[in-house]
């Protein structure tokens, strides 16, 4: 019995615990199961508050560079107060951030609060990719943040500006008006004169450069305004380098290269080279404008920048008066001239040419003596550079003035935050690579800063003075250059009116050896004459008949033959080409030893010549009064009024060209138009100057500048286009453009009494 119950016992109990095990087994699974929902619940739970706390601790850092960055710029405004107002010590109070930085600690290893979790020594930093996937907000933070970084650094940028503004008046006032902006002023107004010496060069020589060149009327044209799109590119690219390298760097290489190409057009031979030269001096001498009144104005207190400025703009008169003084002491003298074979000529309006680039040579010499603009070392952070040129400027002056004691009171100046640029160049690069991106990268930031120009905060602004701007230009240069075509119109005209004619004539066994001008002979006959060593002058033989005549050693202007015969006559060494003879019947005749030369339409001698001379000096020489009062109310009644003005009367005096029907009148009217209209050039450059930020200044200037030219070849090509036609269309065109550049000039802001931006 034991056995067997001791038998069936292990059977029972075996078969319970398989049962027993099933359950537990059942009961293991479900648990582990339950387990692993459990913890991916938690992982999810876990997940979802770790990306809170990174996305929070992101926040509070780019929180916290903000605040620690304007928190020291409202420290500055606490200390600034008084700002340019001399300390103790005879600095300027300013905050000092570095020695803050240097006692402070940094609050990415200071300890924060319990929802924060980060304790002292933890990474605060933006994180990186890889982590950022366990945050899920990576894009978006790093985007986010560094969106809040670049508008804390334009927001620093604008309050250091704002700042160095009225700091920087403060400290051209200590420094005074005196010798050393005299000086400037000296060098800086031959590089104007160089400027206004280019304008009148080749209008100069054309009566003579087309002889030696053989121009035709296109390629006059062409040549008189190649020298105002040099001008236009010029204007435009050293504008914006100048905000780039600096005004003294870029104004010496634009007038170097005007130095040169004026240099080298005096003695090239052909018209392509001639064009070229005169192009590329434009070229140089197009930043001239813009450079000079930026640079001169950033050395100009408050009280004196309208009035100085303006005396500046006399510079530009004096160079018209200077080329016309030149012309008409070199030109005419054909004496001074030699020539290398038959291929060299060296004539007396070549080493006018020469004389021409004098201006800008002195310019370039001078100028090597002056200091760049402290303004412009201040906005690109040069903080010592710009000391010691304003202490110069102080130390000049006092120096000057009787007070070589006074000591330069300032010790620290505000200069603008940058933004540092890397570039990736190694050592072993070749140099023409380093300069080409070099020069690349200079030039994306020309473009970029002209692109500044039309954004939202100067849009307005720049659109408004466009208008200004084109209307001042097309109606001014239109004008003065209408003027001398229609004295040239009328000269032709009175010419023309003491023209003799003579008719069926018959001359026999004569020797012609005087000159023949002005005359016309119909149906005559002439038979065995002879016409030696003379000159013939808008001469025309119509119908005639020349038997047995000889023609030797002629010379010709605007001399035609029309409908004649020719028997057994012969041509030796003239300039009677048989172009000259018009529908002519040449029998047994022949032309031995052609001169070479061109076929001039245009009367050509000295009395005209000393008359344009004559008429660009009385020209040039009328603006003075109007440079006399701009400069001396300009300060007083502000520049809008004084623009919009002059403008005003400008548009009235164009009216009284209908009653320009002589010679004398439209000398009278040029003057009384160019006296006017001076005072609003003006104030349009005193207003260009101030209405822009230094650091887009001249880039502002010279896009102005260039759609000035533009207009003038525009203006230019239009008036022309109606000498002898009619006079009411420029006279309606011209007023036009003037009336409504007055009434544009009243919407812009007025400048008078406010720091340079």
């Amino acid at each position: 019995m034991k056995v067997e119950a001791g038998a069936s016992e292990p059977h029972v109990s075996l078969h319970h615990l398989q049962a027993s095990k099933m359950d537990d087994d059942g009961r293991y699974r479900d648990g582990r199961s339950d387990f692993i929902r459990g913890a991916k619940d938690i992982a999810k739970v876990a997940k979802k508050q770790v990306g809170k706390k990174v996305g929070r601790g992101v926040d509070r850092m780019a929180d916290e560079y903000v605040k620690r960055s304007y928190k020291r710029f409202e420290e500055d405004d606490d200390d600034d107060d008084n700002a340019g107002v001399p300390s103790n010590d005879g600095g300027y109070y300013r905050n000092d951030s570095r020695a803050n930085d240097d006692e402070g600690h940094s609050d990415s290893t200071e300890g924060h609060d319990e929802d924060d979790e980060i304790y002292e020594g933890e990474y605060q930093g933006i994180p990186r990719a890889d982590s950022g996937k366990t945050g899920g907000m990576d894009g978006m933070a790093v985007a986010e943040a560094q969106f809040r970084d670049l508008s804390a650094f334009e927001g620093e940028v604008r309050k250091d500006r704002e700042e160095l503004a009225q700091q920087y008046e403060n400290i051209l006032q200590e420094c005074g008006h005196g010798k050393f902006q005299w000086t400037l002023y000296f060098v800086l107004g031959l590089a104007l004169m160089a400027d206004g010496v280019e304008i009148f060069v080749v209008g100069f020589v054309l009566p003579s450069a087309e002889k030696d060149m053989c121009l035709s009327e296109p390629n006059k044209g062409m040549l008189g305004l190649i020298v105002y799109l040099g001008m236009m590119v010029g204007a435009f690219v050293w504008g914006g380098l100048a905000d780039q390298i600096g005004r003294r760097q870029t104004l010496l290489i634009s007038l170097s290269i005007n130095s040169v190409f004026a240099f080298f057009s005096s003695f090239v031979q052909g018209y392509s080279s001639f064009l070229f030269c005169r192009l590329a001096s434009g070229v140089g001498i197009g930043g001239s404008i813009p450079i000079v009144f930026s640079y001169y104005s950033e050395f100009l207190a408050q009280e004196k920048r309208g009035e100085h400025l303006s005396w500046l703009c006399m510079f530009w008169m004096i160079g018209g008066i200077y080329a016309s003084a030149m012309a008409w002491a070199i030109i005419p003298h054909y004496g001074w001239s030699f020539q290398m074979g038959s291929a060299y000529q060296f004539h007396s309006w070549r080493v006018f040419v020469l004389v021409c680039a004098f201006p800008s040579v002195a310019a370039i010499s001078a100028l090597t003596t002056m200091p760049e603009s402290p303004r412009f070392y201040l906005e690109n952070g040069k903080h010592d550079e710009a000391w010691m040129i304003l202490k110069q400027v102080h130390d000049t002056n006092m120096r000057a003035k009787g007070y070589p004691e006074r000591v330069f009171s300032v010790t620290t100046i505000k200069t603008v935050k940058q933004m540092d640029e890397l570039v990736n160049m190694s050592d072993s690069a070749a140099w023409h690579q380093k300069w080409r991106l070099k020069l690349s990268s200079v030039f994306h930031q020309v473009w970029n800063n002209f692109l500044t120009v039309f954004s939202p905060e100067y849009r307005r602004t720049t659109y408004m003075m466009m208008a200004v701007w084109f209307s001042m230009s097309f109606s001014y240069y239109g004008l003065t250059v209408w003027f001398p075509d229609m004295i040239k119109y009328l000269q032709k005209q009175e010419y023309a009116s003491r023209t003799k004619v003579f008719v069926k004539e018959k001359v026999e066994h004569v020797t012609f050896n005087f000159t023949l001008e002005n005359q016309v002979h119909r149906q005559g006959q002439y038979f065995n004459d002879k016409f030696m060593n003379m000159k013939m002058r808008s001469m025309v033989f119509e119908d005639s008949w020349f038997e047995e005549c000889y023609f030797e050693d002629i010379t010709s202007s605007n001399t035609f033959f029309k409908n004649c015969t020719f028997i057994a006559t012969l041509f030796y060494n003239t300039d009677l080409f048989k172009y000259r003879l018009i529908n002519c019947k040449l029998i047994n005749s022949t032309f031995l030893h052609n001169k070479e030369g061109c076929l001039l339409s245009d009367i050509s001698d000295e009395n005209n010549a000393y008359m344009v001379y004559f008429v660009s000096f009385l020209g040039t020489l009328a603006v003075l009064p109007g440079n006399i009062v701009s400069a001396l109310l300009m300060d007083k009644i502000g520049r809008l009024r004084m623009l919009a003005g002059s403008s005003v009367i400008s548009c009235i005096s164009c009216f009284f060209l209908s009653f320009g029907n002589s010679e004398s009148a439209m000398i009278a009217l040029l003057c009384l138009f160019g006296g006017i209209s001076i005072a609003s050039w003006n104030s349009l450059d005193v207003l260009t100057v101030e209405l822009y930020p230094s650091h887009k200044r001249t880039t502002a200037f010279g896009f102005l500048n260039a759609l000035c030219k533009l207009a003038a070849v525009l203006g230019i090509s239009i008036f022309t286009s109606f000498v002898g036609i009619t006079k009411a269309v420029p006279i309606l065109f011209a007023s036009g453009a003037l009336a409504a550049g007055s009434f544009l000039a009243l919407k812009l802001p007025e400048t008078r009494g406010q720091v340079l931006q």
